[in-house]
């Protein structure tokens, strides 16, 4: 990917591409996968795992079933289902090979935005939880409702229809066609992974919401590699801290997700994860770095609006340095240009533009005209004005923020001008406007500002809860009331000096002592307002997930116990604290004198050291003999040898599984025969027997060996107690002190 400095004679900047993958659609994509690996795991829901082939016979069935109820190729059909199922995929892959686009709303939002959207979109018919719905006069607003004979998608039919938050307070509908979404999913797969490929071993998280078009590169992530999809409930992905053991659990190796979700995960819940994708708003450094991991993980950061195909540009991360998001994908062409359009210098900012296969067209013909218009600066004949502020280097761009008033909190873009309209319109505000301020736990808080008619009869609650009929999850933001929005010498609202943080509320101010004051002051941080009675909820204050996860890093300091969805049942202040109250604080810490090992005990621990460095020195030592027979097998007089029959057995005891760990529990089990569990003293015999026996073990190998059938083996030999159908994967414990119940 070079930085071209002249194309056409005209002096430019910009980046493009190589080439483009070849014309083909999501289905031709997702029918190789099938070829390909008809056996393997195509969705794991927990409930049920369906096969690459068995998902395609039933898309196949569910395509022709859909055509009978009137569903034709270029139709529309809208997605509101819950997620973590695999029915939610199923509906979206069987509404692209009837050869029409899916139109999906989250399950959160309020009805009227669903209704809103699919009334835009003109659908033919919506997928629900109870099944599908054909809607009224569709075939009147749906230009695919015709009686066109069933036949699979084509390049140029629409794959699916995104809605994004509008400046005029109407979200606009972006249609991508299978062309433009194909060439998406071979252009990433041209970038991941290339050392080791993704394929059928890989299990790809599930965790965004259909309606944030990132979703897309979830499941065409799996979807073209023959990898399996494991979507997750939206209650696990919200809980954020307690996504980690589900991770674990289920076996994730491939992430997508946005900054803010990662940033809440500890090191450990990604201890099986082996690539990370990056996306939706900027990312921290220190993110970075720690996600790579010193290398041992791939990570990349991407960047690309709904109005080109999810991803524009990628970069992987090495974890130093600024963070990038890198070079265009093959077919995207990008450039940067100044406030007249002309491409700025290597080294200068200016807003990004998008060229190239990825562009996608807005249902609106004046929107579409005016956002995608030609720009004979470059000599495009279309571009899409992207509203980010890059800047330009040889190695690619590094994002600087919007050019209007387009914000993203946790990876959704919020159009802050659709914010200021719906609040304004609120019965009893004079002036509303809206901006992004951060808490002291460090998360992004929407934050509306009225100006009420009448202040001293305003009702915050009661606005807030009309906000939340009108506007998507998500975006409701929290309201205050001030006595006047400030201004530029523009006239227009200056959001930076709007007041943060939020005074007190209207509610009466109350003492609020012990666990209940505790708990109010970590709200307080985390939330970025005044928290006065026992009966203030968490979310009515504004909190969200981000700031419930770090309330629960608080609390877990004192209740180790407590997960983020103990705050979602009991979201009352005096709720949570009373179930605090009935808990165990952890144990505080007692000081505790150890004196060292004794010289005596020392002295036999370096003599008892010689039958352990033998028994390694023969370990060796026997390879080397193995060795030298083969190779004396092989005509080589110069290799001295060993007896053959006193080879094998120094083979099948050293060298072998059952010989290592019946050599290891051979002197293991009777050294510590006789000791329980109690206290002893350091360097006393019990200590220098465990010492010695952990040692052995080590010596002979047997830990070394690492799989569920032979630790299960080395626990019996070493006396534990093991149950029908365990499934051990760690080394047991050298004492024997274990025991298994069954199915464990």
């Amino acid at each position: 990917m070079d930085i071209l400095l002249r194309v056409q004679g005209i002096p430019q900047n910009y980046l493009r591409s190589p080439h483009a993958a070849p014309s083909r659609t999501l289905i031709d994509v997702f029918e190789s996968a099938v070829r390909r690996f008809p056996d393997a795991a195509c969705i794991d829901d927990g409930e049920r795992v369906l096969t690459y082939a068995e998902v395609h016979a039933h898309i196949a069935e569910t395509a022709t079933w859909l055509h009978g109820q009137g569903v034709a190729p270029g139709a529309r059909v809208g997605i509101h289902m819950p997620s973590g199922s695999a029915n939610l995929y199923l509906a979206i892959l069987s509404t692209l090979a009837a050869g029409a686009a899916y139109v999906p709303v989250d399950v959160d939002d309020p009805a009227e935005r669903a209704e809103l959207v699919f009334g835009q979109a003109g659908v033919a018919a919506v997928f629900t939880g109870d099944g599908l719905r054909t809607t009224s006069g569709s075939h009147e607003n749906n230009p695919g409702m015709t009686s066109e004979a069933p036949r699979p998608p084509r390049p140029d039919d629409d794959c699916w229809i995104i809605f994004t938050s509008g400046t005029t307070g109407v979200p606009k509908g972006v249609a991508v066609s299978h062309r433009s979404a194909a060439a998406f999913v071979d252009a990433e797969a041209r970038l991941f992974l290339q050392e080791q490929p993704l394929g059928p071993g890989d299990r790809v998280l599930a965790g965004l919401s259909v309606a944030f078009d990132a979703s897309c590169e979830e499941m065409w992530l799996a979807w073209a590699h023959g990898a399996c999809l494991v979507p997750a409930p939206r209650s696990i992905v919200k809980s954020g801290l307690d996504l980690g053991p589900w991770l674990l659990e289920r076996d994730i190796s491939v992430i997508s997700t946005v900054p803010t979700l990662a940033s809440m995960w500890p090191d450990s819940m990604l201890t099986g994860v082996r690539m990370v994708i990056l996306g939706g708003e900027a990312c921290p450094p220190e993110l970075a770095a720690r996600l790579v991991a010193g290398g041992r993980r791939e990570v990349w950061n991407t960047y690309g609006p709904t109005e080109a195909t999810v991803v524009a540009c990628a970069a992987q991360l090495t974890g130093s340095g600024e963070v990038s998001i890198g070079l265009p994908l093959d077919g995207w062409d990008l450039a940067v240009v100044d406030g007249a359009g002309e491409p700025v210098a290597i080294g200068g900012t200016g807003e990004l533009v998008i060229g190239g296969v990825g562009l996608a067209r807005y249902l609106d013909p004046e929107k579409d005209a005016e956002k995608y218009a030609p720009m004979p600066s470059l000599g495009w004949e279309r571009a899409y004005r992207s509203g980010d502020l890059v800047r330009l280097e040889t190695d690619g761009l590094y994002f600087g923020g919007r050019v209007d008033d387009q914000v993203k909190i946790g990876g959704r873009r919020i159009e802050l001008g659709e914010v200021d309209t719906a609040v304004s319109a609120l019965p009893g505000v004079h002036a509303g406007a809206a901006a992004v301020k951060k808490t002291d736990a460090g998360a992004s808080v929407l934050v509306a500002y009225l100006v009420a008619v009448n202040p001293d009869a305003f009702d915050l609650p009661d606005a807030a809860g009309l906000l939340r009929e009108s506007l998507p999850a998500g975006v409701v933001p929290r309201l205050a009331l001030v006595d006047e929005l400030p201004t530029r010498t523009s006239g227009k609202v200056d959001r930076a000096a709007l007041p943060w943080p939020l005074e007190s509320t209207s509610a009466p101010e109350t003492e609020l002592e012990g666990t209940q004051g505790w708990v109010a002051e970590m709200w307080s941080s985390a939330v970025g307002a005044d928290v006065s009675g026992s009966g203030e909820d968490f979310f009515a204050l504004g909190g969200g997930s981000l700031a419930a996860a770090h309330v629960i890093t608080t609390v877990r300091e004192r209740y180790p116990e407590v997960t983020v969805g103990d705050l979602y049942d009991r979201p009352r202040l005096a709720d949570f604290a009373d179930f605090l109250d009935g808990l165990d604080p952890v144990a505080e810490v007692q000081k505790r004198d150890v004196t060292p090992v004794p010289l005596g005990a020392q002295l036999v621990q370096l003599v008892l050291l010689l039958p352990l460095v033998t028994l390694a020195g023969a370990r060796i030592g026997t390879w080397f003999a193995l060795g030298a027979w083969v190779a004396g097998a092989l005509g080589a007089d110069w290799a001295p040898q060993l007896p053959t029959p006193a080879l094998v057995v120094l083979a099948l005891i050293l060298l072998t599984p059952v010989g290592r760990i019946v050599l290891a529990a051979a002197v293991a089990r009777p050294l510590l025969g006789g000791v329980r569990p109690g206290r002893y003293k350091r360097g006393g015999s019990v200590h220098l027997r465990l010492w010695f026996a952990e040692r052995w073990v080590e010596a002979c190998g047997a830990a070394g060996i690492g799989t569920a059938g032979w630790n299960l083996v080395f626990a019996s030999l070493l006396g534990a107690k093991i149950g029908k159908g365990v499934d051990l994967h760690t080394l047991p414990p050298v004492t024997g002190m274990l025991t298994l119940r069954d199915h464990c």
